[in-house]
């Protein structure tokens, strides 16, 4: 595939522009670690949101929707759709506590919340367990996505697209900091979202496809198109639906998915303005995010499956592509192929700018974590502003490297995306609660951290999780599990949840004194804390600011909200698949619900500065 000049002039333009506004605001940034992570918090809500999106429009999530169709059709998605529940119980409920809270990384939350030396140690542990470690698997699949589609469409090797994707993200990402991030993301939003919609609605028209139509009456194609799973398959409805909506969504960890906000989420939230621009923010971001953008990718997907039918198919028209790196999420750079001069220009761009984004936020957020959470806490608490901020360019640098180099080693980011998963799975619950249960100590997240990991390795690495659940063993040797392949991830929950209920229990509570000033601080309210607000009133100590707790009237908009975004999505699809009296109801559902979600939202505004 060769490129025109026209195309060389919309990539060489678009990253020279992005270099420009890095380097530009370089001074500003490094005036204080406050200015390098989080601009001060002066940031605008409607800046932030676009932030969120253009983060989450990473290469590699196009790669994964089209794995996730090819394999298991449109109704797959319900892996990452539960998600939203997560997101807006956020919007709704927990952006105005992060942002009472005042601190400068979601790590920072472990000495307001919790105290002594388990806290401290939980800080820091999971500022590099978190900062370093999940954040170099997470920008290694990011990484691995530019890789697939340096070979695919421009021939290039995995290590030179490594080292030019790498080395230009990482100047603007070091110099510019999070102010640097957030303009960018702006720009990349945009240019992001043309590519992908461009790219969708020429390669759904190109011959071999034949349009809309052809495409949807496509054998290939007929059988994937549901946004809900057959009724019929237990196994399938079970693990593609039931087990992310009524387990998945609150318990599990996962970058950008935070029970109760946390990461580069809760980065933005902490930048806002105030409570109402942290809202504002999310909830944009949780409407843009699974509402809309989507689309374009699922249409990509189904196309993919007309052109090549297989992974063969696809080794066979790309020959040149290492095996280790063949999968069914290499045909969504393996369609952008056809893409004519100046859409293929604009919609490398759009790739580069998704990739960049990312990375970039990922890199910021990470450093934050090491420099704030354990240089500062654990190595040197009395470094200069000026030191802090040198710090966190260099872990820039070392975190963009080791990335880099995992992501020579990956083959698909489905892989990834599940191990993450497993990894999580358990912890959310504390997330949630740990806000407004006084019993949950530092003890009950360092036990749930702990025990999630172990069992996480031992199902999924040990020939303990082939007897138990089926698959191959390490052996090499098939087995049938004892328990159906769904049942994986509940049953890590589970124990996870007893293991971290039965340690909270047996281990002390938290000092009344640092109970009283977190919430002091963050007012969140609830009968959860009642016992410490009737003791420190009986003490004469008055705790409760007079704040209306919110969190019944938040809910209720979380459904709401939950209603309007899966509303939305279901008309985009149905609209697109042609059945008009079904998309004309769900948007009509939107509307409504987007009517009420207002009127509630009116009633639980007074409670947001």
């Amino acid at each position: 595939m060769e490129l025109t000049t026209l195309d060389y002039a919309f990539i060489i333009g678009f990253f020279t522009l992005v270099l420009g506004i890095g380097i530009g605001v370089s001074r500003k940034s490094g005036k204080s670690t406050a200015e390098y992570f989080l601009s001060g918090r002066s940031m605008p809500w409607w800046l932030l949101g676009f932030s969120m999106v253009a983060t989450t429009f990473s290469t590699d999530t196009p790669n994964l929707v089209t794995d996730i169709v090819r394999v298991n059709g449109v109704s797959g998605n319900w892996v990452w759709w539960a998600f939203l529940l997560t997101g807006l119980l956020t919007v709704f409920v927990y952006a105005k506590l992060w942002r009472r809270s005042g601190v400068t990384t979601d790590m920072e939350f472990y000495d307001l919340r919790y105290g002594g030396k388990p806290a401290h140690f939980l800080r820091g542990f999971r500022a590099v367990y978190l900062g370093i470690i999940f954040n170099i698997l997470a920008m290694s699949a990011v990484t691995l996505a530019a890789i697939k589609i340096g070979q695919v469409m421009l021939g290039l090797s995995p290590v030179q697209t490594v080292l030019i994707g790498g080395v230009i993200t990482v100047i603007f990402s070091a110099a510019g900091g999070f102010r640097g991030v957030v303009y960018t993301d702006f720009l990349l939003f945009f240019v992001a979202l043309a590519g992908a919609v461009g790219a969708a609605y020429y390669l759904v028209n190109i011959p071999e496809v034949g349009g809309v139509t052809q495409l949807l009456a496509h054998e290939n194609v007929a059988g994937k198109l549901s946004i809900l799973p057959d009724f019929s398959d237990t196994e399938a409805l079970i693990g593609i639906l039931i087990i992310p909506l009524a387990v998945q969504w609150w318990s599990a960890w996962y970058p950008g998915a935070e029970p109760g906000g946390g990461g580069y989420i809760a980065q933005r939230m902490l930048a806002a303005k105030n409570e109402n621009h942290a809202v504002g923010a999310t909830f944009f971001f949780n409407i843009m995010h699974y509402a809309l953008r989507p689309w374009p990718w699922i249409l990509v997907a189904l196309a993919s499956l007309v052109v090549f039918p297989d992974v063969a198919s696809i080794h066979e028209a790309f020959p040149n592509v290492e095996e280790s790196k063949l999968g069914n999420d290499l045909a969504y750079s393996a369609m952008l192929t056809k893409l004519p001069p100046g859409l293929l220009g604009i919609v490398l761009a759009s790739l580069g700018a998704a990739y960049m984004s990312t990375i970039s936020t990922h890199l910021n957020w990470g450093s934050s974590y090491v420099v704030n959470d354990f240089y500062k806490q654990q190595i040197k608490p009395e470094a200069s502003e000026r030191e802090l901020v040198a710090v966190g360019r260099i872990t820039t640098v070392v975190l963009m490297v080791f990335s880099a180099i995992l992501a020579l080693f990956l083959t698909n980011a489905l892989q990834l995306f599940d191990i993450i998963l497993m990894f999580g799975a358990g912890t959310g619950l504390i997330f949630i609660l740990r806000w407004f249960w006084w019993r949950i100590n530092a003890w009950s997240e360092i036990s749930a951290m702990f025990i999630s990991g172990l069992i996480s390795i031992l199902f999924n690495f040990t020939s303990l999780g082939s007897y138990l659940f089926g698959g191959a063993a390490p052996s090499g040797e098939v087995l049938e599990g004892l328990l159906p392949a769904w049942s994986k991830f509940p049953v890590v929950v589970l124990i996870t949840s007893i293991v971290w209920l039965v340690v909270t229990f047996a281990t002390p509570a938290e000092r009344a004194e640092t109970l009283r000033a977190f919430y002091k601080r963050t007012q969140p309210g609830g009968p959860g804390w009642k016992r410490i607000v009737d003791q420190a009133k009986r003490e004469g100590v008055e705790l409760d600011l007079g704040k209306k707790w919110s969190v019944p009237s938040g809910i209720l908009a979380m459904l709401l909200g939950c209603l309007l975004v899966y509303s939305c999505m279901f008309a985009t699809g149905n609209w697109i698949y042609g059945n008009y009296p079904l998309a004309t109801g769900l948007t009509v559902a939107v509307i409504v619900s987007a009517w009420l979600l207002k009127r509630i939202w009116s009633k639980i505004k007074g409670d947001i500065l």
